[in-house]
């Protein structure tokens, strides 16, 4: 019980660290609530916000089941924009990853190249957007090329990650049984690394459903410039149909994608 005691004495006093953390995060709450404008959502912004509640209950249900311009087309132009971005973007990420990672090329061209994936990655997701179609002009392609380029800086550091925690054992088990330089790459590295890299395809093509939605506001193709368009025009039944369709999208996606996350993680 002395000895205890003992180490209770001994420990450090952190109720003053506690309280100054305290104080700090109250101090950063009440400022950054200082610049918000409550009374801004005063007055229409309540009639809004009924408006889309009720164009959600009631959408408009001939463009919902539109096959030709309506929202399962936009749903599935959206699906094709994130995925081609998000193939192009792995694909081009892969060689960036190796090139970043310290025991594959040495520090200093890891350094060099992790700089470069790091100033990719500073630039926003709309930014990229809004780039693209200076170069290419509104539509689809500007979403892919955005997703691209977006997914790049991602996954090139996640995939970096991957190949730094590569198993050197088995790399060593498969030299001493006489295996080549192809063999060690096909059975000790491969293997390894395809259940990350695919893991982190998936969940960046999660990701890139949303992006590409809010693409759409600057004209990069989706179902993001019918919704805002509908929005402006207070066609509220419209609003309500795409706000739905881009839900059950993002919901089969997720599920999907959380499936096989968890079969590559668990075998």
């Amino acid at each position: 019980m002395e000895k205890i005691l003992k180490q209770l004495q001994r420990e450090p006093n952190t109720v003053i660290n506690k309280w100054l953390i305290f104080i700090v995060v109250l101090v950063a709450i009440i400022w950054s609530g200082s610049t918000i404008d409550f009374a801004a959502g005063a007055g229409n912004g309540a009639v809004i916000a009924r408006n889309i509640f009720l164009g959600i209950v009631q959408p408009d249900t001939e463009l919902l089941f539109d096959w030709s311009n309506g929202v399962p087309f936009l749903i599935l132009e959206t699906l094709a924009i994130a995925f081609v971005g998000t193939l192009v973007g792995s694909i081009i990420a892969i060689p960036f990853a190796f090139l970043s990672s310290k025991n594959v090329v040495g520090k200093v061209i890891s350094y060099i190249t992790s700089l470069m994936i790091m100033a990719i990655r500073t630039v926003p997701v709309f930014v990229y957007g809004l780039m693209f179609i200076r170069v290419t002009g509104p539509g689809p392609f500007a979403g892919v090329l955005t997703m691209a380029i977006a997914s790049l800086g991602m996954m090139s550091k996640l995939f970096a990650e991957a190949i730094e925690e590569l198993d050197g054992g088995i790399l060593e088990s498969l030299d001493a049984a006489g295996c080549n330089r192809f063999e060690k790459i096909r059975y000790g590295i491969i293997p390894q690394l395809i259940p990350d890299f695919i893991s982190t395809v998936i969940y960046r093509f999660d990701m890139n459903i949303r992006d590409v939605a809010v693409l759409g506001l600057v004209g990069a193709g989706g179902i993001g410039a019918p919704l805002i368009f509908a929005m402006n025009s207070h066609r509220w039944n419209e609003a309500g149909s795409i706000l739905i369709g881009l839900v059950i999208l993002v919901l089969i996606i997720e599920y999907f994608s959380t499936k096989v996350r968890n079969k590559l993680t668990r075998g």
